[in-house]
């Protein structure tokens, strides 16, 4: 197991936490729509599917990442992309868009060298 794996484990598994907190439903964690490819967290938030990419970055002594931070990254070609794959999951689970729709959120977790992890979640980020 290499540890940027276990890394991105540990921050989809806060990043399911924070969205169940925040009162959603968990409908599938780590989607695969074949080669088009993986959805981290898909969840219902009232009446809206939501497709939540989750990026995880180890932090400084300070706290900060010495990489892109995670809120960076969603790139116009990652939206695409997660629209792709939304319009998949719909699909394979029922068809047209539930009345709320489809919404792109991103989590973005720092897990500094000490202390608590910084989740952060951004609704309707595409």
């Amino acid at each position: 197991m290499n540890t940027t794996g276990a890394l991105g484990r540990y921050g989809e598994e806060l990043a399911a936490r924070r969205l169940a907190a925040a009162g959603m439903d968990l409908l599938a964690r780590n989607w695969r729509c074949g080669r088009a490819g993986e959805i981290d967290i898909v969840a219902r938030d009232g009446d809206a599917i939501v497709v939540c990419e989750v990026k995880t970055r180890r932090g400084g002594p300070d706290g900060r990442t010495p990489f892109e931070h995670p809120m960076a990254a969603i790139t116009p070609a990652k939206a695409d992309r997660l629209r792709h794959l939304a319009a998949c999951w719909l699909e394979r689970h029922g068809g047209p868009p539930p009345p709320g729709g489809v919404r792109i959120d991103l989590v973005g977790v720092v897990v500094p060298r000490r202390g608590a992890p910084r989740v952060e979640h951004v609704t309707g980020v595409a």
